[in-house]
């Protein structure tokens, strides 16, 4: 509420959308966990960026604060298996997804699931040989995870962001990935 509060008097009827991600969005955030939230304008421009950080400053727990902001133009023009994604792990506070970007299909599912393994194995060999982080590892399980979701979506239909939900429902090889 203080968050759509402070942007709201800082943005005015630029506010196209406001949502929040991550586990705070799936009822699952510990003490501490990231406040990952979206907020789309009707356009964003660099001075944007400077009223932004300055309202957020206001903000209780502005420490773990982090998320996404856009304008709508910018966010329709994203690749959609990347849409995919953002639309099923964002959740509505304030207006509505569908007002502004076609609601991702199986199409973009498909290309999610594609360009997600892609990246995933890039990163885990450049990883291995280069870096070799444990927690660039537990990055790219994260990625497997959403994309897993990804996947289950294009084979069943049934989108499910919470892993506790999706994992009973997932064959033994993707179970054991997850």
């Amino acid at each position: 509420a203080d968050y759509v509060r402070v942007m709201r008097s800082a943005f005015g009827g630029r506010v196209r959308f406001i949502g929040i991600q991550g586990s705070r969005a799936r009822g699952e955030a510990a003490e501490g966990s990231d406040i990952d939230v979206v907020l789309i304008l009707d356009r964003l421009d660099f001075d944007d960026l400077r009223r932004y950080r300055e309202a957020a400053e206001a903000l209780p727990h502005r420490e773990l604060l982090c998320g996404f902001v856009s304008g709508a133009d910018e966010l329709r023009g994203w690749d959609r298996g990347e849409l995919f994604g953002f639309y099923h792990d964002t959740r509505p506070v304030l207006g509505r997804l569908e007002e502004l970007i076609a609601v991702p299909g199986a199409g973009d599912a498909r290309r999610a699931v594609h360009s997600g393994a892609c990246g995933i194995y890039h990163a885990a060999v450049h990883n291995r040989l280069h870096d070799r982080s444990l927690p660039m590892l537990g990055e790219l399980y994260k990625q497997a995870g959403f994309l897993l979701q990804a996947k289950h979506f294009l084979e069943t239909g049934e989108d499910l962001t919470r892993p506790r939900e999706l994992l009973p429902r997932l064959g033994e090889e993707d179970r054991t990935v997850l």
